[in-house]
């Protein structure tokens, strides 16, 4: 029989506290949220391997490492509004919703939605709000944000969400495509969204996010 405790602690032990991830709430966190209900049917043994998990779509969820170390990077309050974009089955929201005051969980999949809006309930965590819509537009409705997490990669700077982050709000994500890709904090600095690179990082990247095409003459 699949022990789930035991793979949670050796995901955590081999492949989170490994790349310096120290935040003892965090930590908690991914210890406590149950990762096999956000898998598709049939993958719950996969779980805790260290690799992205396809969702289906085009998506997936991150590595575990990069995950954590996106969320430690962000510093999160425990009074923190976080908005998280592109939640794909939630269980990105399901660990911000146990460091923060406040999560919505954007996703424009609504099969993919309603996954996360089951799963969140049986992990525990319900006062996740789970909205539907497209991932460019963010979630003005909620807005203003002291973070929003790209549960992803981009290829543009996501300046349309910028104008949704409080004064001293941040957005995490992963900037770029392939293995050439930069974990990146962004803030307004003089109106304006600027990033600072934190770490190497791979991720999908999210619908809308992608760079338009440049054709050479």
């Amino acid at each position: 029989m699949f022990d789930t405790a035991m793979a949670r602690r050796m995901m955590v032990d081999g492949q989170v506290r490994t790349v310096d991830v120290t935040n003892l709430d965090l930590i908690g966190a991914m210890l406590a949220v149950p990762r096999e209900l956000f898998m598709p049917p049939g993958m719950t043994a996969q779980a805790y391997v260290d690799s992205e998990i396809t969702i289906g779509k085009s998506r997936a969820l991150l590595k575990p490492m990069v995950l954590a170390k996106l969320i430690q990077a962000a510093e999160l309050g425990a009074g923190d509004h976080v908005l998280d974009v592109g939640c794909g089955t939630g269980y990105s929201a399901a660990l911000l919703s146990r460091l923060a005051g406040s999560v919505v969980a954007l996703e424009e999949d609504a099969a993919l939605a309603h996954q996360a809006q089951t799963a969140l309930a049986e992990a525990g965590a319900a006062t996740v709000v789970v909205a539907t819509g497209p991932l460019t537009a963010g979630w003005p409705a909620a807005a203003p944000y002291d973070l929003i997490l790209l549960d992803g990669a981009t290829e543009i700077v996501p300046d349309s969400l910028g104008q949704q982050l409080k004064p001293n709000g941040r957005i995490v994500g992963v900037f770029g495509h392939g293995p050439t890709g930069k974990a990146m904090n962004y803030s307004l600095i003089e109106g304006r969204l600027r990033g600072r690179p934190i770490f190497d990082a791979a991720a999908p990247v999210l619908p809308g996010f992608v760079a338009p095409a440049v054709f050479a003459f």
